[in-house]
């Protein structure tokens, strides 16, 4: 083949190419490590962007025949895909069959007063149990519209901390007997829903912004608080949130070292939702025990916050082991 580009600046361009990949890298390695330190763990909430950082990078070597900045730039793509896969590619569970259920979740912002398009979001999503979080006045005001169908509810008071004057709620097609959980840090909901699979306990949290935007013992506070909820409860348990960080870094091992609860895909990212969804970080999930099987797990339609809603449909498990 013909080489692109004459000797000097090939070297120039190798050399760049493999110096722009080592920002990924250290993301990677930040997220491999297990260091729960502040520094290291929010560099790890952006495996995500990070690995379409270094994909462009690679593509770029690869279009310019540079063989050892193709090399390079590709060995990075790997250990990024390896530092993400643990919130990427989590375990589904088998399912046993029976009817599944679909759950709705959204960090609405308590900003947002587009009722509108809310409503048209979950309208489309057509969910059986819906969980919100951070909605505002004009939400709280207009429930009747914003959820049509789902008349059983269990909404928080009005507080005016964390974000801004918001409530949590969850509203369900089916009868659900409100848990009244102690998550006063977590801005939390919990109530045990009647599903067609049985009994679910459901429930909805947000966390606080990492360091450096808050202190750096917050999430962690907060993240205990849920692991001590999870353990009063019993039988399928769903948990959906704005954990504010990624699942595979600090919180997300917490929550999975101390629970058996296990996150839903983590991509294509929730937030920000001006940012296209494959290069934004997932911050937004659901979380299932492992009674539950997870069927699906996709993005809802924009909903005015800057935060994408997240739809997953489940079922109950097949816990026997495998042949």
């Amino acid at each position: 083949m013909t080489p692109v580009a004459g000797p000097r600046l090939r070297l120039f361009l190798t050399v760049a190419l493999v110096l722009l990949s080592g920002g990924p890298l250290v993301i990677a390695l930040a997220s491999l490590s297990g260091i729960g330190h502040r520094w290291v763990d929010i560099l790890a909430q952006f495996v995500a962007p990070a690995m379409m950082a270094a994909v462009v990078l690679a593509l770029g070597a690869l279009a310019l025949r540079l063989g050892a900045a193709s090399l390079c730039t590709g060995l990075v793509c790997i250990v990024l895909l390896i530092a993400g896969s643990p919130q990427w590619f989590p375990a589904r569970g088998r399912p046993s069959g029976g009817q599944d259920f679909t759950v709705y979740f959204a960090n609405l912002h308590f900003r947002n007063n587009d009722i509108e398009v809310m409503t048209a979001s979950i309208r489309e999503a057509d969910p059986d149990i819906v969980v919100l979080i951070e909605a505002g006045d004009t939400a709280g005001a207009n429930l009747d519209t914003l959820l049509p169908g789902l008349p059983y509810r269990v909404t928080t008071a009005r507080t005016t901390g964390g974000s801004g004057p918001a409530r949590s709620l969850i509203a369900s097609r089916w009868p659900l007997e409100d848990l009244a959980p102690d998550m006063q840090r977590l801005h939390g909901v919990a109530a045990l829903v009647e599903t067609p699979a049985g009994p679910v306990s459901v429930a909805g949290v947000h966390l606080t912004r990492p360091w450096p935007y808050q202190f750096q013992w917050g999430q962690i506070i907060q993240a205990q608080e849920l692991i001590d909820w999870r353990r009063t409860v019993d039988g399928p348990v769903i948990v959906a949130g704005d954990f504010n960080s990624v699942s595979s870094a600090r919180i997300g091992r917490m929550i999975r070292a101390d629970t058996d609860l296990i996150a839903a895909p983590g991509w294509p990212g929730t937030w920000h939702s001006a940012m296209p969804a494959w290069t934004a970080i997932t911050i937004d999930q659901i979380y299932r025990s492992p009674d539950l099987a997870l069927m699906e797990r996709r993005l809802g339609r924009p909903n005015g916050s800057d935060h994408r809603p997240v739809i997953s449909r489940f079922v109950r498990a097949d816990t026997r082991p495998a042949a």
